[in-house]
């Protein structure tokens, strides 16, 4: 008997939570988080974490099990993801993967990558650039070096940016071109199953999710997080914009309209690298969600 991992993707807010807890239901099976910043319990607000309710009506794996100040990597999530799928599939023959990080999405599908040393010189050049604030400076060299990382990572959080920027300078070549050089077998069959809406409709739930995290303790949230700001756990919009404005460097106002303006982008960038991916199963974030599971079923079928 085959074994299938149901991805749900798609920009954030979009509904991803919602339909793969529909899913798992229906399924009977139990669902992976890939969304790098629900890792960590002392970020709750800011991740928009699943409610208690939520996390009750299926089970949930990889949902606030580290701390920030646990050095967490995307390659040991690979490892832990595919170890707990190895276990699942003795259980069910389908589980569900879900999460807004494509980096962690790739590395549980098709495997993580192997990339060369480069000259810790390059690195601490681009720290120090940051450090002078020339966050947008780095992001358009990205750009130009390698059009493809600019769309998959998130040019926001500096480690990730500086990340692909050292790769580029220190080999010469694209970040990108290093990844998923050998595609890695699998124990099981991916379904892809993606959610979209018109760009103005995404914008206007993100602005609502936002308004949503700011009601619900936001502020507080990342008040008590600020003293460890520098790590990289915290290097996330809606963290980032805040410690901005405790540092008294912008207004309350404008630090919040950078939140939804920052994650707008990420959204847009999420949008741009999934078109790209002919084998995403697409629907409107509002399809009833029987139609999709006929859509798996199918799937499943012609297998």
């Amino acid at each position: 008997m085959n074994n299938y991992l149901i991805t749900v993707i798609g920009a954030t807010a979009i509904g991803k939570t919602a339909l793969s807890i529909q899913l798992a239901q229906h399924f009977n099976t139990e669902i992976i988080s890939c969304d790098s910043r629900q890792f960590y319990k002392e970020m709750n607000i800011g991740t928009a974490v699943p409610s208690t309710e939520e996390l009750a009506a299926a089970p949930h794996h990889f949902i606030q099990n580290k701390s920030i100040f646990d050095n967490y990597s995307v390659g040991q999530f690979e490892k832990d993801a595919l170890k707990k799928l190895d276990k699942l599939f003795t259980k069910h023959n389908i589980a569900v993967m879900v999460g807004g990080s494509g980096l962690y999405t790739n590395a549980v599908l098709e495997g993580f990558d192997d990339f060369p040393e480069i000259d810790q010189e390059i690195r601490l050049k681009l720290n120090k650039q940051i450090e002078k604030g020339e966050i947008e400076t780095l992001q358009n060299q990205l750009k130009n070096l390698d059009p493809e990382s600019y769309n998959t990572i998130e040019i926001e959080n500096p480690h990730r940016l500086i990340r692909a920027l050292e790769i580029c300078i220190g080999t010469g070549k694209p970040y990108s071109s290093f990844k998923n050089k050998d595609k890695v077998k699998r124990n099981f069959i991916p379904i892809k199953i993606g959610l979209t809406a018109d760009r103005a409709v995404m914008y206007d739930r993100i602005n609502k999710r936002v308004a949503i995290m700011l009601e619900g303790g936001l502020l507080e949230e990342a008040k008590k997080l600020y003293p460890s700001k520098e790590l990289n756990a915290l290097q996330t919009v809606g963290y980032r914009e805040l410690f901005d404005y405790f540092d008294r460097k912008c207004t309350l106002d404008f630090a919040i309209e950078e939140i939804k303006k920052n994650t707008r982008r990420f959204a847009k960038r999420q949008v741009t690298w999934n078109k790209k991916d002919e084998t995403i199963h697409w629907f409107d974030f509002e399809t009833n969600p029987a139609e999709i599971i006929n859509k798996i079923e199918t799937l499943i079928h012609l297998d």
